[in-house]
């Protein structure tokens, strides 16, 4: 199961997300990420919050990859998920510093 939550407050549009980015829930994201994309007004930065994610499954890494693309900033704690961000970013990580 995925929660998002999304903090349309310019200047950032962040999408929160908690749980697990795997299976159908890697599509509901990519939806309301383009749902919510396409109904903007103006133009701003965009972050993916990804504090509250346990697990990511290949098609949840490819996803944050593409979004990373599109300019997304990824934020992430733990040494589970900031190595999946240093991957997806090509960022090392080091998990012996404080989390941010």
């Amino acid at each position: 199961m995925l929660r998002i939550t999304i903090d349309d407050n310019p200047p950032v549009l962040t999408f929160q997300l908690e749980g697990k980015l795997a299976g159908p829930w890697v599509q509901e994201l990519r939806d309301c990420w383009e749902s919510k994309l396409a109904s903007r007004r103006w133009s701003s930065a965009t972050r993916l919050d990804l504090r509250g994610v346990t697990f990511v499954d290949a098609g949840g890494r490819q996803l944050l990859a593409d979004l990373h693309h599109q300019q997304a900033e990824l934020l992430a704690t733990g040494c589970l998920m900031k190595a999946v961000v240093a991957e997806i970013t090509q960022n090392p990580t080091d998990c012996s510093s404080p989390e941010k």
